[in-house]
């Protein structure tokens, strides 16, 4: 049975490998969700020894990959891994299993290195955090990189976040604007509409020039203007689009499609014994993941589990996104859970352990917390106290 903890590197290097199982262990933690591949941030780390704020390198791997399998798009390895391999050093271990956790197409470094790489919105502008699903080099790099570390490393599995096209309102360095954000004017910022995306539109028989002018029309006329949408009109506007409007329709599901089947490339060339799971937005709730590309149902058939992100900050909501992504998903694949004990979502013992109940009271039995170098103690302790009541 799944249960595991997500962590970064730096935090195992810190405590040191073989202890850091022996504590995971000990709360009933039998997975470490490693992360492989990651992003830029600022993370306070409440139990941090060697300083509590830590600012990983962008858009790093941290395992040895080997060059000869990528094409042109290459990972670059993080300098911790140059100092030890944390990963081979967790695998070697005989009490926990290893599996990779890795962030596919939100990378600055690369969409900097590889701008023609990137999404391109309506207006021509690259969105350098997020490589395009749609671009061939992209989809060699993504499937080449899961194959890499399954091969090389003794992991159980891989579990893939942002394998489609990242929201235009996903954070960035000193991220800033005098105009109100809503989630139709971000939609619409946030659309791709880059070479490898619109030939891809045509083939299918999409107008991708009438979609583009559509959008850039809607986006300089509300720009323009001197009109704020309230959050539940805007989301009003972004469903009237994509319902009356066939093109833009058609260019939604295309999108999904193209998100669905880089996950079946990466299933056919990942090690066949390994589990691919797919984290199909963090964004909530789980619903609105589709204008990411993740059509729920599809990416679970097309890797056999999803591992849905349920980030709510009450039972109640949570169990309302269990219900909606189980009716959605059906008995096309396997699901997982991941939860946050913690702030902003389950913040006391009580919820903790209501959260775990409710996901395997729905049959949800494959469980994962993030994050170990987030969390403070108290939170590692209700992670433990609530895997402890399922055994009892």
């Amino acid at each position: 049975m799944y249960r595991a903890v997500y962590v970064y590197a730096w935090d195992v290097a810190e405590v040191g490998p073989a202890q850091f199982a022996d504590e995971m262990a000990a709360a009933g933690i039998n997975t470490v969700s490693f992360a492989c591949s990651y992003h830029a941030g600022k993370f306070l780390r409440p139990k941090g020894r060697a300083g509590k704020v830590y600012f990983p390198e962008d858009g790093t791997v941290y395992f040895w990959p080997r060059p000869e399998r990528y094409g042109r798009v290459q990972p670059q390895t993080n300098s911790l891994t140059a100092e030890r391999d944390v990963l081979a050093e967790l695998g070697a271990l005989p009490n926990v299993d290893i599996n990779g956790w890795t962030v596919l197409l939100h990378n600055t470094r690369l969409g900097e290195a590889y701008p023609e790489c990137t999404v391109r919105n309506a207006f021509g502008d690259a969105l350098v955090y997020s490589l395009c699903p749609a671009n061939p080099e992209v989809r060699e790099y993504a499937v080449a990189l899961c194959a890499d570390v399954t091969e090389a490393y003794a992991v159980t599995g891989v579990s893939l976040e942002t394998p489609g096209f990242l929201p235009f309102a996903h954070g960035f360095h000193h991220e800033f604007g005098l105009t109100r954000q809503n989630k139709w004017l971000d939609a619409l910022l946030g659309l791709c509409f880059c070479p490898s995306c619109c030939d891809g539109m045509r083939e299918k028989g999409i107008d991708a020039a009438a979609v583009r002018r559509d959008v850039t029309r809607k986006v300089e006329g509300y720009l323009a203007g001197d009109t704020d949408a309230p959050d539940d009109m805007a989301m009003a506007w972004l469903l009237a689009d994509a319902v009356t409007d066939p093109e833009f329709a058609a260019y939604l599901r295309w999108r999904c499609d193209v998100v669905t089947s880089l996950v079946a490339e990466i299933r056919a060339a990942v090690r066949a014994d390994a589990t691919v799971a797919i984290i199909p937005s963090v964004d909530r709730p789980s619903a609105g993941s589709w204008y990411e590309g993740s059509d729920l149902p599809a990416l679970a058939e097309a890797a056999g589990v999803l591992e849905v992100p349920f980030y709510e900050p009450d039972l109640g909501r949570l169990r309302a996104d269990v219900f909606d992504v189980q009716r959605r998903v059906g008995d096309a694949g396997a699901l997982r859970g991941i939860l946050r004990p913690g702030h902003p979502d389950l913040r006391d013992r009580s919820q903790v352990e209501g959260a775990v109940r409710i996901l395997t009271d729905a049959g949800i039995d494959e469980i994962g917390f993030y994050n170990y170098g987030h969390l403070r103690a108290a939170s590692l302790e209700w992670m433990a106290g609530a895997l402890a009541q399922l055994e009892s």
